[in-house]
């Protein structure tokens, strides 16, 4: 019974974190350059054991159990829409733009840049779009070249766009709002297209992620289901033993 318990309130903890993901993804679906998050996770099976004298004698296996193993992203790039927007950038390739929080950096695909109240351009929010020498701040009719390269209307070079890309995408942290982190990735520079005037959407398909969450929400409701029915085991044990 206690193996039944288990196995039950480790389904409904996991797909509960299941759940709030997909509906994470689902929030973010207009979230320019937004990365969809996946659940992965892991089965292992219950050892049964016998403690006796302060000595553990194994006495088979139980009910095979699902945890979550960790949280994984889709790296797949997001279709590319034209805007016609000055401030608004893409990447035609692997990389991030670097922005400047107070928190410090952070890297990210979404490319919805605004002018702040001091000039610069920034992501709301989030931070400011970093340049090679500092943050970036344009002027009246600027342009961006597929380098980064950021000048003038006159053609003066203004400064020219950070964009890095990871050794290893999975080593990324995430952060809230589409953002990661360096974490334990190796940074260098990315020689991706800069496109000015369009942005990447996100790589979340909505229709599947409905799909999915069905499935979830079915799977969730048969552990809870189960352990309903453990639970009220438990309360006619209990009123039977209470009888003798």
């Amino acid at each position: 019974m206690f193996s039944g318990f288990y196995t039950a309130a480790s389904g409904v903890l996991t797909n509960q974190r299941a759940l709030n993901l997909n509906a994470n993804n689902m929030a973010n679906v207009k979230t320019p350059g937004y990365r969809e998050q996946r659940l992965v996770k892991t089965t292992f099976e219950e050892e049964l054991l016998r403690v006796q004298g302060g000595k553990s004698t194994a006495m088979g296996s139980g009910a095979i159990l699902t945890a979550a193993a960790d949280q994984a992203f889709s790296f797949a790039p997001g279709e590319l829409t034209q805007t016609g927007g000055a401030y608004d950038l893409a990447l035609g390739g692997d990389g991030y733009f670097v922005l400047q929080g107070e928190n410090g950096e952070y890297l990210t695909r979404n490319g919805n840049f605004r002018m702040d109240a001091e000039g610069y351009l920034s992501l709301n929010g989030i931070g400011r779009l970093m340049g090679e020498n500092g943050p970036i701040r344009p002027q009246d009719g600027f342009q961006v070249d597929e380098q980064g390269t950021v000048r003038s209307e006159k053609g003066d070079v203004l400064g020219k766009l950070r964009i890095v890309v990871p050794d290893a995408s999975e080593k990324l942290q995430f952060y809230e709002k589409g953002m990661f982190g360096a974490g334990e990735a190796q940074l260098a520079p990315s020689a991706s297209p800069v496109i000015q005037g369009s942005l990447e959407g996100s790589n979340v398909d909505l229709s599947a992620e409905m799909t999915r969450t069905m499935e979830i929400q079915r799977a969730f409701q048969s552990c809870s289901k189960a352990l309903t029915i453990i639970d009220q085991m438990n309360q006619k044990t209990a009123s039977e033993i209470g009888k003798l």
